[in-house]
Parts: structure tokens; C-alpha cells; sequence
């Protein structure tokens, strides 16, 4: 019988192996990380991490996150050995391993669980997307921060709910990426003990080795951001892994950085290019002479030797069956002496909302003058937060000007415990760095916390890579845009969102809502707080709009469709199509007053939502906008790319061709045309244009 010393280097060969075939077989994917990164993996995960394979979804897992999601390979391999079970909606009914030996044959084939990166929802036990370098480990302190309030807010005396560690694996390209360094610094600053990233650096990106571009004190740059930094100079040296995630462990007023000394590679030392090693599959010899170094057989593919998965099982199977088993009887006392504090973890665990969570919504009185839809927001946000606990969040340094600050008496700062605040603040500081802003988000969302986010339209430039992947994950983040316009006036073009709107719709799985008043506010949020799988853009006016009479003009309950008539013609037959979003639908309910006065009838359609109404059915989007009616005109201050799907070639559209301008909002919007006057003009063309044409029914589409 082989002693544990030999078990152990036969699991990560066996890593490693399995890691080599399946990119060799695929004839693509990166070999080099998984080979040289393989000790490191299987230390943490066999003596260190408390995880359940045969529930990958436990609350209280400990979390490991690959960063460098180009070795996912090293991933799916532990995996399969560690025995994790299938738990995600996305497998078919029926018990199964989350991946199979045939999954890792089909590595990177359409339909297989062993995608070219990391994918989650799609593999259980992929505890987030990741791919573009630097996301994994932004996401793993939005799951550090989400373990520590969860602890401060819902653990009591002998009640150790939530006390999971979060891990992340990194590589030189991670650190290379400057989400990484934004989310380093924000989790040194609030001491993030929980939190330990692993640095596999082995020296070597794409272009070569890092020498190239790449020669800091990784070390030096997180101790500066208060980070633990410990040194293990040989990821083949389990003594020295295991004694740093001791000392990740023992330390108790910082996050952890563990830097691995490795070989792209290793022990592929026949590899004249270790770039070759990293980017591209071994090749048949390469393979072969690799498989002899690590002391397995070479003609072997696919090999799981004896004794290896018993092995996992015995250490890190029983472990976290152990723990899991522990941590249920634990919750069920809890359960019994607090339950209404269960029944909120029950509620956040499967995206529900408690009761009465929109009891105290406010309602908005007709106002000519109005008030900023940003500033209504920041109300209806109070309202519904004081209802729902686990609803929090923050902006990027801009809190006060996004009215994201939640001000009731318990809602409280998230800082490191102190005169500042404690864990259990639900106000967040993300500081000036979106990109992390929204991937931490992200990373809150995936522990199952409702996080909101917030900054200007124009700068969600900054996170839009985040933004990108919560859509493809499909987590509900409220991302809170404000300054949406050209309206914001003397801040200018730098500052004036154009083309962000459209670069929103254009991304799969994204709501982005633009509501037009106040009450429309409130109606966009309550679709925001029911959404479970999808993520939204809440697009907010830095400037009062009117609160539109609506006794005279539709209820904002047409939100909820996405789009909705707003006013319409006395007969219901109207001659032209008013079609707007958020502040520019009180610039089309002037023109429309102005048109019926003139005797033409006009139809204003309040547009919120592209996405919400190309989701109604054929029926309701032909009674909004009737196929018959080709008169049209859209109204928004931002790029008119995309209106076209709504007004056909031959209606206007008033949109912006160019960037902004410096001058106060008044002077702004009459430069670009946002005045009645040229809507009505436009309007008037339109409907001069189509008198000619032959009307349609409403089902003709010749």
C-alpha cells in the first residue's frame, strides 16, 4: 500500500496528466499553468479547504476561485477527482458528477462542461466566471466582503453561521491587470482576513517572460497595501504550502497573498519555448517524455491510477461532508432560537424577497418642476432597503451625487469593526475604481447578498468588463448610472454619457432602465428587486424632470412592459409616434400638446426598457407601436445607433451624432436640438412624409 507521501505525488500527477490530455486531445488550451500550479491546487484543496463535493452550494464552503481561468483544465481535474456532484439547473435531471471523464475528453467542445474558461452555472462547482484576467480575483473580495457582513449580521453566540475562508488563484497576467490592483487595495483597506490569494508566478506570459513588461515588488506593492505576504520557493514543497496556509489561517487583521515560485510547465523540461508550454497543446512527444518525468505511463490517456480518488475521498470527501453535516445541525438550533433570522438566510438563498418589502414605496405628486429621477431613486432605495436586510451597497467615491447612501438609523458603514463602523454596515466605500467596484459586486452576488453599485453613465466604461460578466452569469446586480446625459451641462464631453446607452442594450442578458419621472422610478425598481437572474442598468437624470399628472397621461405601471403609451390621440388613431426615454418623455409630452393644439394627433410612448418590451409578446408591442403607423419619431440624448429597430429608415430620430459640449444644461440642449419646437417640427415632416403612402393594417408587414 502506497503511504500518503506517495498518495499525494500521485494525485498531483494525476492533476497533472489528466490536465495534459485533455488539451492535447481538445488541440487547444494551455497545458503549462495546470502542470506547474497542480501542487499548490491540491494542497489547499485536500488539506485545507472546507468543501463539500456533494453539495457544491453549501452556504458555509470555503471558496476557490480561478483567476487564471486559462487553467481551467487544472480545475476541471479537481473536480473529477475530488468527486464533486452535478448541482446546477443546467445538467439534466439525475445524479452525475459535475465532471465527467468523457467531459474532460470533450475539453473545450460544444456542449461540454469543461468550457475554454471557466463557467458558471454551466459546471457546479465553478464558483464564477472567469477568463479576462484579473476578474476571479476582484470577485473574491466581493465574496470576502459579502462572508464578513453575513457573519456580522447573522451569526450569534455558539452560532458560527458563516465563518468561510475565499480563495483565489492568480497569475502574473492577474497581477499585470489593474482590476486586481484596485481590488487589492479596497480589501487591504478593510482588513479582509478571510481572504487569501494565491500567486502562482512562474514568470511567463504569451510574449515570453515577464521580464518584458513586468519587473515590480509584487511583494512590496501588497505589503504597502496591507496584505499578509508569505513566500513558498517551490510549488512542489508541500510542507512549505501547507506552513503558509497556516499562516494564512492564524492571521487574523489582514487579507493573505502567497506567492508560488513555480515552472510554467514543470516537468516538461524538454520544452525548448516554455511559452509553448502555457498557450498551446504539449504535442504527442512532449506528452509522452512529460508523462515518463511525473513517473505515469505514457501511452496511458485519461489515467486515474488506483487509490487516487479514494484518496481525495478519505481527506478532502470526509472533511467536508464532516463540516457540512456539522454546520446543517447547527442551523437547524439556530433555526429554533432565531427564526426569523433563518428565514431571512432562507429568503436570500433562493432570491426571494421577504414580505411587504414594498410596503413603504413612495408616491410622487404632478410637479411641473419636478425633481432629479436620481433623487427619487435615493428614496425609493431608503424604502425598500429598511424592508429587505441583505439589500446593500455602494458607489465609486459618488454616493452623495448618486443618492445611493443609505441613511436609516441601522443601516451603518461597512468598515474594518471600529469608531468608523463595522462589518454590519450596509453602506459600501468602493473608492474611485469601477472596474473593481463591479466585479466585487459581482462576487457579493454570487454569496447571494442583493448588491447595488453605483457611479456616473460615462464612467460604467470602467466596469463594463464586470458588467459583461454578471450579464453571462446571469446575477441580479443593480448597477445604479446617474449624470445620464448631456443635460449634466458644464462638466462637459469628458463627462457627458453618448454612446454608453447603446453599448448597455447591446450586451445579452442586461435590462437597462431609463426611467422618464419620479413615478416611473418606483416602477422601475420594483421590476429591478423582482429580477433573480438577470442583472440591470438603472439610468438616473443628474437634473429635475417633470413628475408627470397621471390623471391626465397613463399610470407609470407600464414600466413593468418596458414600453407603454404615455398620452395618446383622442381616437386612439394617431397620425404620428412620439417614442422617448427617461428625461427627453416630458420633452415628447411638450411637443405632443403642442401638435394636438395644432389639430395633428400625436401618440407618446414612454420607452424605459427595450429589452423588458421586446420580451412582451407580438400583440402588445403591435398595439404600442402599430406596424401601420410609420410616422416616427424618437427622441434621447445619447448615439441614436439602435432607434432604427423602433422608427424604420424613413422616421427621424433626435438623438447625437458627436460628443458633448461645455456650457451650462439650457444652452446645451438648445446647441443639440432637445427643444419642443424641433420635435414638433419633426413630427410635422413625419407626418407630411407618410400622408402619401397607403395606410396598413396593423398585421400587414409588407
Amino acid at each position: 500500500m502506497k503511504n500518503h507521501s506517495d498518495l499525494d505525488q500521485l494525485c498531483i500527477n494525476t492533476l497533472r496528466t489528466l490536465s495534459i490530455d485533455a488539451v492535447q486531445k481538445a488541440q487547444s488550451g494551455h497545458p503549462g499553468t495546470p502542470m506547474g500550479a497542480a501542487p499548490t491546487a491540491y494542497c489547499l484543496w485536500q488539506r485545507f479547504l472546507r468543501y463539500d463535493p456533494a453539495d457544491p452550494h453549501w452556504p458555509n464552503r470555503d471558496r476557490f476561485v480561478l483567476s487564471s481561468g486559462h487553467a481551467c483544465a487544472l480545475l476541471y481535474s479537481l473536480l473529477h477527482l475530488a468527486s464533486v456532484k452535478a448541482r446546477d439547473a443546467s445538467y439534466p435531471p439525475g445524479e452525475r458528477l459535475a465532471v465527467t471523464l468523457d467531459d474532460l475528453k470533450t475539453f473545450r467542445q460544444a456542449g461540454s462542461r469543461c468550457t475554454g474558461h471557466p463557467e458558471h452555472g454551466w459546471t457546479s462547482g465553478v464558483e464564477t466566471t472567469t477568463g479576462p484576467l484579473g476578474q476571479g480575483a476582484a470577485t473574491s473580495v466581493g465574496m470576502a466582503l459579502a462572508e464578513r457582513w453575513l457573519a456580522a449580521t447573522y451569526n450569534r453566540p455558539g452560532y458560527d453561521l458563516f465563518d468561510h475562508k475565499v480563495y483565489a488563484l492568480c497569475g502574473d497576467g492577474d497581477m499585470m491587470e489593474g482590476i486586481s490592483s484596485e481590488a487589492a487595495s479596497l480589501a487591504g483597506h478593510l482588513k479582509l482576513s478571510n481572504l487569501c490569494w494565491l500567486y502562482d508566478a512562474n514568470h511567463i506570459t504569451i510574449e515570453g517572460s515577464t521580464d518584458l513588461a513586468f519587473s515590480e515588488d509584487v511583494a512590496a506593492r501588497f505589503s504597502a497595501c496591507g496584505w499578509h505576504v508569505a513566500r513558498v520557493s517551490d510549488a512542489n514543497d508541500l510542507a512549505q504550502l501547507s506552513a503558509a496556509y497556516q499562516r494564512f489561517l492564524a492571521t487574523h487583521d489582514r487579507p493573505t497573498l502567497i506567492i508560488v515560485q513555480s515552472h510554467i510547465g514543470y516537468g516538461a523540461p524538454h520544452k525548448q519555448d516554455t511559452r509553448e508550454a502555457h498557450g498551446e497543446p504539449l504535442g504527442a512527444e512532449e506528452v509522452r517524455l512529460a508523462k515518463q518525468f511525473y513517473g505515469s505511463d505514457p501511452d496511458a490517456q485519461f489515467d486515474v491510477p488506483d487509490g487516487v480518488l479514494a484518496h481525495f475521498s478519505t481527506q478532502l470527501g470526509q472533511r467536508g461532508h464532516g463540516a457540512h453535516a456539522a454546520w446543517k445541525k447547527l442551523f437547524a438550533a439556530y433555526r429554533a432560537q432565531y427564526p426569523d433570522l433563518a428565514e431571512q438566510i432562507d429568503q436570500m438563498q433562493q432570491r426571494d424577497l421577504p414580505a411587504g418589502w414594498d410596503s413603504a414605496l413612495p408616491s410622487f405628486a404632478a410637479d411641473t418642476k419636478g425633481l432629479a429621477t436620481r433623487d427619487a431613486s435615493g428614496q425609493v432605495l431608503n424604502a425598500i432597503a429598511a424592508q429587505v436586510p441583505w439589500l446593500l451597497g455602494g458607489a465609486a467615491d459618488l454616493a452623495p451625487s448618486t443618492k445611493t447612501h443609505l441613511k436609516f438609523d441601522f443601516a451603518g458603514e461597512f468598515q474594518p469593526p471600529g469608531e468608523a463602523g463595522s462589518y454590519r454596515g450596509r453602506n459600501f466605500h468602493f473608492g474611485i475604481r469601477e472596474h473593481a467596484m463591479c466585479a466585487i459586486g459581482n462576487g457579493m452576488s454570487l454569496s447571494k447578498v442583493r448588491p447595488f453599485v453605483s457611479s456616473f453613465l460615462v464612467f460604467s466604461d470602467y466596469g463594463r468588463g464586470a458588467l459583461r460578466l454578471s450579464a453571462m452569469m446571469e446575477l441580479p446586480l443593480i448597477s445604479i448610472w446617474t449624470h445620464d446625459s448631456i443635460s449634466m451641462g458644464e462638466d462637459g464631453p469628458t463627462h457627458q454619457p453618448i454612446e454608453q446607452l447603446a453599448a448597455l442594450r447591446a450586451m445579452p442578458g442586461m435590462v437597462v432602465l431609463r426611467p422618464a419621472d419620479a413615478n416611473e422610478v418606483v416602477q422601475a425598481w420594483r421590476v429591478v428587486m423582482q429580477l433573480k437572474n438577470m442583472p440591470v442598468c438603472l439610468v438616473l437624470t443628474r437634473q429635475a424632470v417633470p413628475t408627470l399628472d397621471r390623471s391626465t397621461y397613463a399610470s407609470a405601471s407600464g414600466v413593468a412592459r418596458g414600453a407603454y403609451i404615455l398620452a395618446d390621440a383622442a381616437d386612439g388613431q394617431p397620425e404620428v409616434l412620439l417614442l422617448a426615454t427617461g428625461s427627453e418623455v416630458a420633452l415628447c409630452i411638450n411637443a405632443y400638446e403642442q401638435l394636438k393644439a395644432e389639430g395633428i394627433e400625436a401618440r407618446v410612448v414612454s420607452m424605459p426598457s427595450w429589452e423588458l418590451f421586446e420580451n412582451q409578446d407580438q400583440a402588445y408591442r403591435d398595439q404600442v407601436l402599430p406596424p401601420a403607423i410609420t410616422a416616427r419619431v424618437a427622441v434621447e440624448q445619447a448615439s441614436a445607433f439602435g432607434w432604427e429597430r423602433y422608427t424604420g429608415l424613413a422616421g427621424t430620430i433626435i438623438g447625437l451624432h458627436s460628443f458633448g459640449m461645455s456650457a451650462p444644461q439650457k444652452a446645451v440642449t438648445r446647441h443639440f436640438g432637445f427643444e419642443p419646437t424641433h420635435v414638433v417640427a419633426a413630427a410635422r415632416a413625419q407626418v407630411v412624409r407618410h400622408a402619401a403612402k397607403p395606410a396598413r393594417s396593423p398585421g400587414d408587414r409588407r
